[in-house]
């Protein structure tokens, strides 16, 4: 596949150039020379890599290795990284592999060690993988079983280890027989442990162990099992699990072997809470957990309890397993063509336990890294790229488990009508920080050239960094005024056209000139007695000298004078006495530097108070260092010499210069480290530190130190803050909780922001819902810098009460002394309704303050009101609660049965009912100008519609038929005012609800009841069949009509787009048709 894409690539640059034609022919004329199957870029690879191996000493050994590729290929090998020579002692085969006859291994010369083999041919080099040949030996032991006493029923255990390559078997004798191992009591573990489970009297005896290899038999001493009748003691684990470390595929081990009376019982389990594997793992002897064929899921915290029988009471140990696995490249470097001048990147990913080392190889050495080629993180990049860089190049992934490697070629194309290298580099110094750079343009080609590139570096150290600048093609000359003082540079310049880069120019270094020092050193001030302070300093380094330093300049006073001195000192000076002073007096201190220059500003006042005189000796000075950790935060160590003061503690206090002293932190006798946080980038700081004994404060020391710059985005991108840790969430109520974190070290005076993310779903939300699990985490926002998040901390809000009444409240009245109230869930969620109260009262009694209580359990939306009273306007409100509390009542709906509105009569001939009507709370009945237009509008449709079907019967000649003939359908639509079908659509709340019932009995309305469960369908039945009942069915209409109004029932259907106004004129209508008609 690379082939064919390379093949295209060029085909694509066929029109442009005949030379890309030429190099195209020469690539596929190489990759059509190889044999079939070997794609192009795999000029050279390994068949077979050595493996490791373990030998007996003065056997023979084979070291396979074979390569394929363009001959000639040729094959070195290599031990322990140094070229191995063909002699009588090593063969070199002719396939490649590596023969040693008889293995050496004595102290002065051993065969042992790591072997690889090198192959070669014209195109380069490649590094097999490493392979370790070992030397089977067995050492001595070093842990004999040592004697035990146990009682009889007990657990009695020994142990031994041995140093063995492969490792060894261990068997046991007992009294220098083999031990048997028939009977459930005893076993072996396969790291040697002997276990002996319900110790007998006869199990009494000498027991040692064997070890044996493919090399030798090696016996440990003698260790007695002696039993007794005593008493057995309280269950107790008294060997458990041991931390370990194994490799990938081995087998391992944990322990866990407990005794007492009762016999405890083991159990096994993760700490991470995952199953252990029940294919790969099983339980040898009594509780011991073996695990086969370890993998990385096999990783974790193992939990042995041994619980008593019948109780709760148990022991618990616990071990960790660390599983170890061998590097493998997950993300492998891919072949490239590169032009001369270009870049070229290869990436490796690796992955194993421990982490695996990523290396790179040219030709089978290591890469020599400079300014030009560097490795990022495990990326390797080229620059500038050169013919020499033509070559094979391998990523090595290793650990301690082995060593993998993957190869790429880079191919260096070359354009034969490329420019020539830019002539006559000239550098010239312009200041201490800018040199400027003159040259010529190439000699041939040049009219090619659209841009040049202009490459500096430090000439002094190694590994330093190369920066690139470019320019156009219209000057030969450039300012570079972004340079160090007193440094040398190096320089070189490439010209570029579209084809291709020239080749390198040749280099030339320049000298920037010095400056004055960027600052003075940070100074550390002690006095060794009452009347001196002795003063000392480090050499500033030479980013911050500028140049040579050629004086320091002390300058001092005391607090109350302002009369100066001064003291020049040599350039070579780091300490200076000054003595003379008087006691338990506050003295100011600054120093400058010099260069040739000049001097540099000096350095703020810095105090110094010398010792009380006393007649005690007190604790002198501690020697105290300071490290910067970072931008914002450093870190103070001291040591207190060796006296015969006893210290109880030390004082320590700081500041930055120019500002107040903090309040002084006391510090424990046993403390000699403090870190200082939360301090602004690139500032002096002050530190003093003391120590306290009984007989007084001791001698203080002082010393400064200035915070470095954070890492600016030019050199890399500055590192994230930390996040916050020890994120905690407080009890809160439904809504709210309180999020409490420690405050992570920050420059001070800084905006600082956090966010706070809460979700129970994954979503960003504002407000919190009750009953709701959430997730909270943090992250630190300062100098436009975000750290990571921290730890996520789960929390359960608690439930709340409900914080709305229930909706859609409506009282119908379905007997005179009788009313069904029905209700809708309360609209919010993640609130548990548990109870509805219902309060009802007659306008005497809420006048009076007297509420009836009704309760219905959650479930429930529906509730009866029996024995009202006639004649009398109820009042009724609900309101729904939980065990939290409850919630407020809903609006008061009114409720007015009237006197003869209902008969019990099963087929009654007349019904005074009449349809319920909006009542507002003045007792007034409401009709809007749009109700009395569609009432209108409706009256004067249906009479049209009598009149035509009038003139139809007449014109046909019929006599006039009843109405109510046998046979005929009854339609009649009625509706309730004020009243919607729970729970309502949004169509049906814009236009009112919509009835279309047949008839039915009196009996069918009385199986209402309450049951308490609401749905929609049943709701409108229940609701509207009481009232239909009574009215909607003439007594002079059968069986069979009866019949025919449920088919019509079923087949007839209204749109609820209707206009409810318009439909409340149709029904007028029809009742005054229907009056007509009778």
């Amino acid at each position: 596949m690379k082939f064919f894409r390379h093949w295209l690539l060029f085909v694509l640059c066929l029109p442009l150039s005949s030379k890309c034609l030429f190099v195209f022919f020469k690539l596929l004329t190489l990759c059509l020379s190889f044999p079939v199957g070997v794609l192009c870029f795999s000029e050279l690879s390994f068949i077979t890599e050595p493996s490791d191996v373990t030998v007996l000493p003065k056997d023979p050994a084979v070291l396979d290795c074979q390569a394929h590729g363009q001959p000639p290929v040729t094959i070195k090998w290599l031990r322990n990284g140094v070229k191995l020579a063909e002699s009588e002692h090593i063969h070199f085969l002719p396939n490649g592999s590596l023969y040693i006859p008889k293995i050496k291994h004595t102290k002065e010369d051993s065969d042992e060690g790591f072997y690889q083999c090198l192959s070669q041919n014209k195109f380069g080099a490649i590094l097999s993988q490493r392979s370790r040949l070992t030397i089977a030996s067995i050492s001595e032991f070093v842990l004999h079983p040592v004697p035990v006493v146990v009682t009889v029923g007990s657990v009695a255990r020994f142990s031994c280890a041995v140093i063995s390559s492969p490792p060894a078997t261990i068997n046991w004798e007992l009294n220098q027989r083999t031990l048997p191992l028939q009977t459930d009591r005893i076993t072996v573990l396969p790291n040697g442990v002997l276990q002996i489970h319900n110790v007998q009297l006869e199990d009494a005896g000498h027991y040692r162990c064997v070890a044996t290899n493919i090399g030798s038999v090696l016996k440990s001493r003698e260790a007695t099992l002696a039993v007794n009748q005593g008493k057995l003691v309280r269950p107790r684990i008294i060997a458990g699990p041991q931390n370990v470390t194994v490799s990938l595929h081995q087998t391992v081990v944990l322990e866990c072997v407990a005794t007492g009376n009762p016999r405890p019982i083991i159990s096994w389990s993760r700490a991470d809470s995952k199953p252990i594997d029940v294919y790969n793992a099983k339980v040898l002897g009594n509780g011991n957990l073996v695990i086969t064929d370890v993998s990385t899921k096999h990783s974790g915290v193992y939990l042995c309890r041994a619980t008593t029988p019948g109780t709760r009471n148990h022991t618990t140990a616990a071990a960790n397993l660390t599983v170890l696995v061998p590097p493998n490249i997950v993300e492998k470097p891919e072949s490239q063509t590169r032009p001369r001048a270009g870049t070229a990147r290869f990436m490796c990913q690796a992955e194993g336990v421990p982490t695996p080392r990523i290396t790179w190889l040219k030709n089978g050495e290591q890469v020599h890294l400079n300014g030009r080629i560097k490795m990022y993180s495990s990326k390797l990049v080229i620059t500038q790229i050169i013919p020499e860089d033509d070559a094979i190049y391998q990523c090595v992934a290793e650990n301690e488990q082995g060593s993998v490697l993957s190869l790429a070629r880079l191919i260096v194309v070359m354009s034969e009508d490329r420019p020539s290298a830019p002539r006559n580099i000239h550098a010239e110094t312009i200041s201490s920080s800018a040199i400027l750079l003159a040259w010529e343009r190439p000699l041939y080609n040049a009219d090619k050239v659209i841009a040049y590139s202009i490459h500096y570096m430090k000439a002094e150290g190694l590994n330093n960094e190369e920066y690139q600048v470019v320019i156009g093609n219209d000057t030969t000359s450039y300012i570079i005024d972004d340079l160090e003082p007193a440094r040398n540079y190096s320089f070189y310049i490439v010209a570029y056209m579209p084809m291709g880069a020239s080749r390198m120019s040749d280099q030339v270094s320049q000298h920037t000139l010095e400056d004055v020092p960027l600052r003075t050193p940070e100074l550390s001030l002690t006095s060794h007695s009452t009347t001196d302070i002795q003063v000392s300093w480090q050499p500033l380094p030479a980013k911050v000298s500028r140049g040579r330093v050629s004086a320091y300049r002390l300058s001092y006073r005391t607090a109350a004078d302002s009369t100066v001195t001064s003291v020049e000192l040599l350039q070579n000076s780091t300490e200076y006495l000054l003595e003379g002073l008087q006691p338990d007096t506050i003295y100011l201190l600054r120093m400058a530097a010099a260069t040739r220059v000049g001097w540099c500003e000096p350095s703020a006042w810095t105090s110094h108070r010398t010792p009380k005189t006393s007649s005690n000796k007190v604790p002198s000075a501690p020697i105290l260092q300071l490290e910067a950790l970072n931008c914002t935060s450093i870190v103070a160590r001291w040591q207190s010499s060796p006296e015969s003061v006893a210290i109880q503690g030390y004082r320590l206090c700081y500041h930055e210069e120019g500002q107040p002293e903090q309040p002084d932190i006391q510090l424990q006798a046993q403390t000699n480290t403090y870190t200082i946080g939360g301090l602004d980038p690139r500032k002096k700081y002050h530190v003093k530190i003391l120590s306290v004994s009984k007989v007084g404060d001791g001698h203080q020391r002082d010393q400064t130190i200035s915070t470095p710059g954070c890492v600016s985005a030019r050199d890399q991108l500055a590192a994230a803050p930390p996040p916050p840790n020890q994120v905690t969430v407080l009890d809160g109520n439904s809504s709210a909780v309180s999020l409490r974190w420690s405050h992570p070290p920050f420059p001070s005076g800084k905006a600082v922001s956090y966010t706070v993310r809460c979700t129970p779903f994954g979503l960003m939300i504002q407000k919190l819902d009750p009953n709701t699990r959430y997730e909270f985490v943090v992250r630190l926002h300062v100098d436009q810098m975000s750290s990571p998040w921290s730890s996520v901390v789960h929390h359960q809000t608690p439930p709340a009460a409900p914080s709305q009444p229930p909706a859609g409240v409506r009282v119908t009245l379905i007997e005179e002394d009788t009313a069904l109230v029905s209700w809708r869930e309360p609209t919010e969620s993640n609130v548990v309704i548990t109870r509805y109260t219902i309060l009802y009262a007659s306008q005497k009694d809420w006048i009076a303050g007297h509420w009836h209580k009704v309760q219905r359990e959650g479930s429930h939306t529906m509730a009866l009101l029996e024995k009202l009273e006639p004649g009398n306007i109820y009042l009724v409100k609900i309101a729904a609660s939980n065990e939290v509390g409850e919630g407020p009542f809903s609006e008061i709906v009114e409720l007015a049965p009237k006197r003869g509105n209902v008969h019990r009569s099963k087929n009654p001939r007349h019904s005074d009912w009449f349809p319920d009507t909006t009542v507002f709370s003045d007792g007034l009945y409401h009709i809007d100008q749009r109700s009395m237009t569609g009432i209108i509008v409706g009256v004067s449709i249906a009479l049209t519609c009598i009149i035509t079907c009038a003139l139809i019967l007449i014109s046909k000649g019929k006599p006039r038929a009843s109405l109510y003939e046998a046979g005929k359908t009854v339609l009649r639509y009625e509706e309730h005012l004020g009243s919607a079908p729970l729970p309502p659509s949004s169509r049906e709340i814009i236009y009112g609800p919509l009835h279309s019932e047949s008839s039915h009995t009196s009996e069918g309305s009385q199986e209402t009841g309450d049951s308490g469960h609401y749905s929609n369908e049943e709701s409108n039945e229940e609701m509207s069949s009481p009232l239909s009942s009574r009215s909607s069915r003439p007594e002079s209409l059968g069986p069979d009509d009866s019949i025919a109004v449920v088919e019509l029932k079923q087949s007839f259907k209204v749109e609820k787009e209707v206009d409810a106004s318009l439909l409340r004129g149709i029904s007028v209508a029809s009742s005054t048709c229907q009056a007509a008609s009778s």
